[in-house]
């Protein structure tokens, strides 16, 4: 039986790459949402739908909406994968670099290739919602003269010939994409498998040195905190809640930690305790 996997996008988006790679040993369907909130109305429509959602790029930094989404959602994280970007810029079979007199894609993309596109001063740069969508759009129309920054694998299913490839002016470019359920769909999946890392969320007190003691404890049972993010709670003025990613060696001495943490903590929440993901090459 296929999976069923809702995603931000379309066939050759990056999401699309990154569902494909890590349901690698599996059958998926693909189900394209326009929306990072479609993504969740999708899954609350169909429990037995998962969820795949960027939560950070090395470059770009987090997508914050998407750590409030997940957390209001009540939906669990079960996976994670993180996906090399590597950008191409394609164009109506038979285009030349030379007639390119506007490339359309989304910002961030075109903000990681700004080295590349510093090297073509006459053409328009124009922001469009998606990478693979800008591509799809250009041979829809048989635009000529327009040329997409998407991936290869978008410049394959729509008909484009890539003009220039591994244009991303750092090569060190990976998105860290969540894969998320319902919790009962969750337990069912992640049932006898190995845990390691742990997703956070929680507020603090407004006192000195809250944080400070949530980072003492964790580094007292050996817990190694791989990232951290604050978000303004919003209507309560200069509070937070802070996100955390935790990876640890024994699971026994992770709840303990958690014990020890949680009374310090208000509105503390688990968002996800799963493998920790594989970086693609």
């Amino acid at each position: 039986m296929k999976k069923k996997v809702a995603i931000q996008g379309i066939a050759g988006s990056y999401h699309d790459l990154a569902a494909h790679n890590y349901f690698a040993e599996e059958e998926i369907e693909i189900i394209g949402c326009n929306t990072f909130k479609d993504v969740i109305a999708s899954i609350r429509k169909d429990p037995s739908i998962l969820g795949m959602m960027a939560i950070e790029n090395t470059i770009a930094g987090s997508l914050l909406q998407n750590h409030e989404l997940i957390r209001q959602s009540g939906f669990a994280i079960i996976g994670e994968y993180k996906l090399r970007i590597t950008h191409t810029l394609a164009a109506l079979p038979g285009s030349t670099i030379h007639e390119i007199k506007e490339v359309d894609s989304h910002p961030i993309a075109l903000m990681q290739c700004a080295d590349f596109l510093d090297t073509l001063p006459h053409i328009t740069i124009v922001e469009k919602e998606d990478t693979a969508m800008s591509a799809h759009w250009i041979a829809d129309n048989q635009l000529n003269g327009h040329a997409a920054i998407c991936s290869r694998s978008a410049a394959e299913i729509f008909g484009l010939e890539i003009l220039a490839e591994g244009i991303e002016t750092n090569k060190r470019n990976f998105t860290r994409f969540l894969i998320i359920a319902d919790p009962w769909t969750a337990d069912e999946i992640l049932r006898g498998t190995v845990k390691n890392k742990a997703s956070l969320v929680f507020a603090l007190p407004h006192t000195v040195g809250s944080l400070s003691q949530i980072l003492s404890v964790l580094s007292f049972y050996d817990m190694n905190l791989s990232k951290i993010q604050s978000l303004p709670i919003i209507g309560r003025e200069w509070q937070y809640l802070f996100y955390i990613n935790l990876t640890f060696n024994d699971y026994t001495r992770y709840k303990q930690a958690l014990d020890a943490v949680i009374p310090l903590t208000k509105d503390f929440k688990i968002l996800g305790e799963y493998a920790e993901g594989q970086q693609s090459v």
